[in-house]
């Protein structure tokens, strides 16, 4: 019989996948080194095998003990994957940015997680660094993995993921490219690959909001460089040991928005269900087309599954409120179909300057057109308010003809946007949109500066 004594046996020997439309602009052939297919459905299940396996024999980790770990979620399975076929208990400590389904995976496999903040400085005691050594320190009998700087993270990929794609490509790999986060993946695969060839080019990829890029080509570890972003996985706010930037030969940089995109682009163009670093993965090389010849052998890595990203990468409202989804944004009324529900808030001529300043705190805007028997009048503004108060402290008691601006200029429902863009000017900030059958909206500089892609 041909079987697997247990789940960890099936770590490894993952497929390697040959991209057709994303890369159809790419003068070479790009294969994806598919890590999804390990059973934690990531990459990190090699190293977190290799970290626990490596404790034991030299006695760091102990029957019963119990397993710590800071994660964003995908070396947070592969522990608990070792945990349960050995017999160890588990601590994740995940920050607040990583999805839910990452937190409710790892809660279903029987570890114990610990949410920390994300937008605090890692040496801050409510970060999950700081967070992971504190428990190891006060938890009896256990062990802290750190795969930050535990050199079995990048043993594993040295041992594994290296000598995979070299068979696999026959020896043929000429480019490895990989989004960074600990640094084990890139240095162990990129140190075997070497080994064997050293023309082999490895390329990182890099998020903005972390320093790699930065450091690697300048040495200067950069704090102003160090700032919240959305990709899970990759990016850092400090320098892990694992990441040896000797054997990294050159780091792109990928935008959140394009993470987004791309890993919805390799669902469809390409039927690879993955992860956001994975389109991290395939822009950062996209970017990087300049650089390839037609002889050329690329290989990608896709670090997990998009199983894990439903709730945010996958889903329409999340994308949008972040302005990743790209809808085409081409007339006045596409401006605002996100909040076409919403009633325009309007001011009488004869009312008091109160009421408006009621209606702004109320309904949180800043401009009102005002209207009187014959249509729209006129407008306020928060801003010429205040300025009218610091001049009459009275001024609320005043009807709203004395203090309103000109009306907003009007526009039908079919107007380019550009045309739209032109009307708004220091002097003007909105526009009005005739949405017909006596129906009208406003259209605001924030409006124009969502729809910008």
């Amino acid at each position: 019989m041909n079987y697997a004594k247990n789940i960890l046996e099936t770590i490894g020997n993952t497929p390697l996948v040959q991209l057709n439309h994303i890369v159809k602009d790419l003068p070479c052939k790009v294969f994806a080194k598919v890590e999804y297919f390990n059973p934690g459905h990531s990459c990190k299940d090699r190293m977190a095998l290799q970290m626990v396996e490596d404790a034991e024999a030299d006695g760091r980790l102990k029957p019963g003990g119990t397993i710590i770990e800071g994660t964003s979620g995908n070396t947070g399975m592969g522990l608990a994957l070792a945990a349960i076929v050995k017999g160890y208990k588990l601590i994740c400590v995940i920050t607040d940015k990583q999805s839910k389904e990452k937190m409710d995976i790892l809660r279903a496999v029987g570890a114990k997680v610990v949410v920390c903040p994300t937008d605090v400085e890692p040496e801050d005691p409510r970060s999950y660094y700081s967070v992971s050594k504190r428990l190891a320190e006060e938890t009896p009998n256990s062990w802290y993995v750190n795969q930050y700087d535990n050199p079995s993270n990048t043993k594993a990929n040295y041992l594994q993921t290296g000598p995979e794609i070299w068979n696999q490509t026959d020896g043929k790999v000429t480019h490895f490219i990989v989004g960074v986060g600990t640094g084990g993946t890139i240095s162990g695969i990129g140190k075997y690959l070497k080994e064997q060839n050293p023309d082999v080019k490895i390329w990182g990829v890099d998020t903005y909001g972390s320093v790699f890029k930065k450091y690697h080509e300048t040495g200067i570890f950069d704090e102003n460089e160090v700032y919240s972003y959305v990709t899970e996985g990759i990016g850092e706010d400090i320098l892990p040991k694992n990441v040896d930037f000797s054997i990294i030969d050159h780091f792109t940089k990928v935008t959140d928005k394009d993470a987004a995109v791309y890993c919805r682009k390799l669902a469809l163009e390409e039927g690879l269900f993955v992860g956001m670093s994975s389109g991290s993965a395939i822009k950062g090389l996209l970017q990087m087309k300049g650089e390839l010849k037609p002889d050329d052998v690329v290989v990608v890595l896709f670090h997990d599954s998009g199983s894990r990203y439903i709730g945010k990468i996958f889903n329409d409202d999340w994308m949008r409120e972040r302005g990743y989804l790209e809808d085409e944004v081409v007339t006045a009324a596409d401006l605002i179909k996100n909040h076409i529900d919403k009633p325009l808030v309007t001011v009488r001529t004869e009312e008091l300057v109160s009421h408006a300043l009621e209606r702004i705190r109320k309904y949180k805007i800043s401009q009102i057109p005002v209207i009187d028997k014959d249509g729209f009048a006129g407008s306020v503004e928060d801003s010429d308010l205040f300025a009218a108060y610091m001049v009459d402290a009275n001024i609320a008691e005043k009807p709203i003809r004395e203090v309103m601006g000109k009306p907003y200029p009007v526009v039908n429902r079919k107007t380019k946007v550009a045309e739209v863009s032109k009307l708004i000017t220091k002097e003007n900030n909105a526009v009005l949109v005739d949405l017909e059958n006596g129906k009208f909206h406003i259209i605001t500089k924030y409006d124009i500066i969502n729809s910008i892609k």
